[in-house]
């Protein structure tokens, strides 16, 4: 793709998540998701391959669909109550079928069935900024709108991390358990963003640092599906022992810094009187954590079913910078010790 071109599309995603967030009347938000939308689609298009295609078709109906269902149901909430702005909304009609937008926007459970299918149409660059930055300007809002309906949320939320966990078990496409992953984690912001919603934040933070690293290392490999890991140790001996201590952090395990939001979590719903909905959420978490130790098994502690010398792959000096997948690995992996500073800051 044109540099210029390039250029021109990742302004304007930066530019329509920042009028998001910068925005407190239902039109603005509304223009600014569009805009992000819009810049996407040539990212996605751009390798005009038929998957390519079919995941952006795919893409631009559900987002289309989502938008249109916010700005009716806006529209619908200023004919009730004369109100446009997003932190007024007091009629509980407009405000569930926002919520339902935002969920539809960013994936959540049982409105996911695009995900997998759109990410797996993808190369791995575009897929890392659907999986982080796309999440960003429908959070701003979801953080915004004040819960009317906290059982629509935790139900979305529930069913995301089931879903999450469940939807992942049987794939074999690395981009589709990434999906999975994403609904997943998803599901863990939304349960608590009526209760806390700082802590739905440092999730949501955690959880990009975590999905960054884990893309880095996939690219940096080529990898697509589980049997392109095997091959991994022969092109990257380091990465490889360091990347199921990243995969085991997206599932959650102490001491690695995923494990620092589930923890936060669970604590909090424990003390809002839920114990069953966090004893439920973190068995559904199990379901995530085998196959993210079904990875790590397959990436280690597996050789490539070949007995020829000559199919390993050649190793071509590969274009991508070193230090973000430094950076982000060494975030992922060390950051729990931080735990306390990180709460203290979240309370101010």
């Amino acid at each position: 793709m044109n540099p210029y071109i390039l250029a021109v599309l990742l302004f304007g995603l930066g530019l329509g998540t920042t009028i998001t967030f910068a925005s407190s009347h239902w039109l603005l938000a509304w223009m600014g998701l569009e805009i992000n939308t819009l810049a996407i689609i040539p990212l996605m298009a751009q390798h005009h391959h038929p998957r390519a295609v079919e995941a952006t078709t795919k893409y631009f109906l559900t987002q289309a669909t989502a938008a249109a269902v916010l700005l009716f149901a806006s529209t619908t909430n200023a004919w009730l109550t004369g109100q446009w702005d997003i932190q007024q909304m007091t009629h509980p009609l407009p405000t569930t079928m926002i919520t339902l937008a935002l969920a539809l926007k960013i994936g959540l459970a049982p409105m996911h069935s695009w995900l997998p299918e759109v990410l797996q149409g993808l190369d791995l660059t575009t897929g890392l900024i659907l999986s982080t930055w796309q999440k960003l300007a429908p959070f701003a809002l979801f953080l915004q709108l004040q819960p009317n309906n906290p059982t629509l949320l935790i139900i979305l939320g529930l069913s995301s991390t089931l879903i999450g966990g469940w939807g992942g078990l049987n794939q074999t496409q690395l981009r589709k358990i990434l999906a999975y992953s994403s609904i997943a984690h998803l599901g863990w912001m939304t349960l608590i963003i009526q209760f806390s919603p700082s802590l739905t934040l440092l999730t949501l933070l955690t959880y990009f640092v975590m999905t960054f690293s884990t893309f880095l290392v996939f690219k940096i490999n080529k990898a697509t599906n589980i049997n392109s890991l095997a091959i991994s140790w022969t092109k990257t001996p380091i990465i490889t022992s360091l990347s199921p201590l990243i995969l085991l952090s997206l599932g959650g395990l102490p001491p690695l810094t995923g494990f620092m939001p589930k923890w936060l979590i669970l604590q909090e719903l424990t003390k809002q009187d839920l114990p069953v909905l966090a004893t439920m959420a973190a068995l559904t978490a199990l379901l995530s954590l085998y196959f993210y130790l079904r990875l790590s098994y397959a990436m280690t502690l597996t050789m490539f079913p070949n007995n020829l010398t000559g199919t390993a792959p050649w190793r071509f000096h590969t274009p991508q910078l070193n230090l973000p997948l430094a950076v982000s690995t060494s975030a992922t992996i060390l950051l729990l010790p931080l735990a306390p500073a990180i709460t203290a800051l979240l309370t101010l």
